[in-house]
């Protein structure tokens, strides 16, 4: 794996912090976390609103953004933006079919220049079928 030095120290803190008996721990935690997260993600279907909260390096990606933004017209509802230094943040508001709504995610987490796509169902309605 490759982890940045600021990323590790980072995670090592945190796990220390929280009285873990090693860094495998940790990792194990971490790695069924973000599993939760994507069968949650995966086994949404229907119609769903959700917000999209995401973290990116303006100068690197903005172009490429407005562009996926645009494509997915058809979800997004509205978006809110705010600068700090060359990172934003971004959060979407989006209605309409889940699965269309998990491929706009992935799109964004694709992005080397974004650094974290999160992920609230605000009200999933699921499948009477």
């Amino acid at each position: 794996m490759n982890i940045p030095q600021e990323v590790l120290e980072s995670f090592d803190t945190t796990w220390q912090d929280e009285g873990l008996e090693s860094r495998s721990r940790a990792v194990r935690e971490a790695i069924h976390e973000y599993i939760e997260r994507h069968t949650e993600l995966e086994g949404l279907e229907g119609p769903a609103v959700a917000a999209l909260a995401f973290d990116y390096e303006h100068t690197l990606v903005i172009g490429e953004l407005h562009t996926v933004q645009h494509e997915f017209e058809d979800v997004i509802g509205t978006t809110q933006h705010m600068h700090h230094g060359e990172w934003c943040l971004e959060t979407v508001f989006c209605q309409g079919s889940a699965a269309r709504i998990r491929e706009l995610v992935y799109r964004l987490r694709d992005f080397d220049a974004v650094g974290r796509v999160n992920v609230m169902f605000l009200q999933p309605e699921l499948s009477t079928e």
